[in-house]
């Protein structure tokens, strides 16, 4: 009988310690809005957790409910990321904790993504790895200088016919028509 394929390693993100870490997140930061101003931020946080964990992890960023516009928020998933925020009288901490608990009893590794000692003192242990949040906004940062770098490259490719043929048959074509 085959065997079941093991669970992807769980990454739980503590969504608002990681944006403000990044001068990335925090220019989408919009304290004018009307709306809720961090949600631009969180957007660009979740497609970059989404890049990161592409086929390796199983993501889940929690973010703190308390402060926002809409503390009812219900968990949902975007680009494949699990979206938790903590209910009324409960702290993104705590949902943090108890995803890692759940985690170890599955058995699944974890890796959490803070900066914030105290999770990291209580979760610690096999099989949790701990990775700050600096790390991860490093990785995005070069991610996100790389994507740009490939993106400006391909604007700038010739599109001209002559530049999509292969260099020893444009040859022969020059030739056949210089006679």
């Amino acid at each position: 009988m085959p065997r079941a394929a093991a669970p992807r390693e769980l990454l739980v993100v503590d969504g608002y310690n990681v944006i403000y870490k990044s001068v990335r997140y925090l220019a989408r930061m919009d304290e004018t809005a009307d709306g809720d101003p961090f949600e631009q931020a969180r957007e660009l946080l979740i497609a970059d957790v989404a890049a990161y964990a592409k086929g390796r992890y199983e993501p889940v960023i929690v973010f703190d409910a308390a402060g926002n516009v809409s503390p009812e928020r219900p968990d949902l998933s975007k680009a494949g990321v699990r979206l938790v925020f903590s209910p009324a009288g409960e702290s993104a901490d705590t949902v943090i904790e108890r995803l890692v608990t759940e985690a170890r009893l599955a058995p699944q590794a974890v890796t959490v993504v803070t900066s914030d000692n105290t999770i990291r003192a209580t979760v610690g242990g096999i099989p949790v790895t701990r990775i700050s949040s600096d790390v991860l906004v490093t990785n995005m940062d070069a991610l996100d200088v790389e994507y740009r770098q490939a993106n400006a490259e391909r604007q700038t490719q010739h599109m001209r016919l002559e530049d999509r043929i292969d260099p020893a048959a444009r040859e022969k074509l020059w030739r056949l028509l210089r006679g």
